[in-house]
């Protein structure tokens, strides 16, 4: 059984086995958990350090720190078996290596699926606060840089908001400023995701106001935006109010969460670096442009506002 702890995945419910006599020193054994946790079993952006640690009979006990939180663990003392449940490390990293393989495989058929377009279509349905979202969207930034007008590019949105008003008006912003001032959307969104600061990056991108006003009270008054927040019965399994700009595409495509990515009117499941995110935007031309050589970086950002890298892929969605 998988059980999720503060942010440390720990697996429990397994018999001790029979204990070796071989004793790993502390200060090595620290390392070798430190490492064996931080790159297996914690969910990105979270890292678990060591707290205490102490050699008692046959295990180590250790105390690990991970979110503010503090979790008791063990080690067999020769370094082979991570407890509650006894995990063999030499097999866990193969039995990892293998399913990387499998994802691998299945990616590539994925993407040669793709219908190939001279203009890719590609359609990013987010919601602007949910730290998934956010992080797809820095990781694509720097490729729609890249490739420019090669893609026809649409930020979308999920057909419902998980925070709050906040949420709903930034997205009636953001929606607007792309219907009706598109050539500002990537820097305005490239300021946006640094703290999440919408009034100042209207302001220092530049977004002409009246504009923009006009947009978001009509589009307000179509979709019912505003009318969907006051009105707790039309909220999505009595939590979440509408937000119905997309509601067809996401009915189309089957949105669950965000982000969502759709390319060429499939939706794909990428991971949120940059380099990767350029791979799978370009297998959706026909003919490979020169820029999908282009480098980009491979550590994916990290959840939430910021541009800091996280600590590893993840599918996670706000849904």
């Amino acid at each position: 059984m998988i059980v999720g702890l503060g942010g440390l995945l720990i697996l429990a419910g397994c018999d001790v086995p029979n204990l070796r006599s071989q004793v790993i020193p502390q200060e090595e054994m620290k390392m070798k958990v430190t490492e064996f946790v931080n790159e297996n079993m914690m969910r990105p952006g979270t890292v678990a350090s060591i707290k205490e640690i102490e050699l008692d009979g046959g295990l180590y006990e250790i105390t690990l720190e991970a979110d503010g939180q503090e979790f008791t663990t063990y080690m067999s003392k020769d370094g082979e078996i991570f407890f509650p449940q006894g995990i063999n490390i030499e097999e866990f990293a193969e039995q990892k290596k293998k399913t990387a393989e499998v994802e691998s495989l299945q990616k590539a058929a994925t993407l040669a699926a793709l219908d190939k377009k001279e203009k890719p279509e590609v359609e990013l349905f987010v919601m602007s606060h949910c730290p998934y979202g956010t992080q797809t969207e820095k990781g694509i930034l720097p490729v729609l840089d890249v490739l420019g007008d090669k893609v026809d590019f649409k930020l979308k949105f999920v057909d419902y908001v998980m925070h709050g008003e906040t949420e709903a008006k930034e997205q009636l912003n953001q929606h607007c400023i792309q219907q009706e001032q598109p050539d500002k959307l990537q820097e305005y969104l490239g300021c946006f995701l640094v703290e999440g600061k919408g009034e100042e990056c209207l302001a220092s991108t530049g977004i002409d106001m009246d504009t923009l006003e006009n947009c978001v009270a009509e589009t307000d008054q179509e979709f019912g935006i505003t009318a969907s927040l006051e009105d707790k019965a039309s909220w999505r399994g009595g939590q979440f109010p509408m937000f119905n700009i997309s509601k067809e595409e996401n009915e189309e495509y089957g949105v669950q969460g965000s982000p969502t990515l759709v390319i060429n009117g499939k939706q794909i499941n990428a991971q949120r670096d940059s380099k990767s995110l350029l791979e799978t935007l370009c297998a959706g031309f026909k003919e490979l442009p020169d820029e999908c050589n282009t480098e980009l970086p491979t550590n994916p950002p990290s959840p939430g506002f910021g541009f800091d890298e996280g600590t590893g892929p993840t599918q996670a969605q706000c849904s």
